[in-house]
């Protein structure tokens, strides 16, 4: 399985808002989840230019899926449910 690519926006607003909280997944991920996702931190996503607004951050991505307001338990939930997915779609 190739591994997930988690995105996480670390300008600005974002690291304001808690994207570094986020980021500690590299090196706390849950142990169902570490070896499965790669963490890539970007340094703006612009998705707050896009009309999504900075009271929306922090962003983050999941194999290109944005998660506004972005936390922790946010990010993991969305990783495990791309985990799943793949897993009943190679039965």
């Amino acid at each position: 399985m190739k591994k997930i690519e988690v995105k996480i926006c670390a300008g600005t607003a974002c690291f304001v808002m808690g994207a570094p909280q986020i980021q500690a997944l590299e090196f706390n991920a849950p142990d169902d989840i570490a070896d499965k996702i790669e963490i890539v931190e970007v340094r703006c996503m612009n998705h707050c230019n896009k009309g999504s607004g900075y009271n929306k951050g922090p962003f983050v991505e999941v194999n290109g899926e944005l998660i506004e307001e972005a936390t922790m338990e946010k990010v993991v939930k969305k990783i495990r449910d791309v985990i799943a997915k793949e897993e009943n779609e190679n039965c």
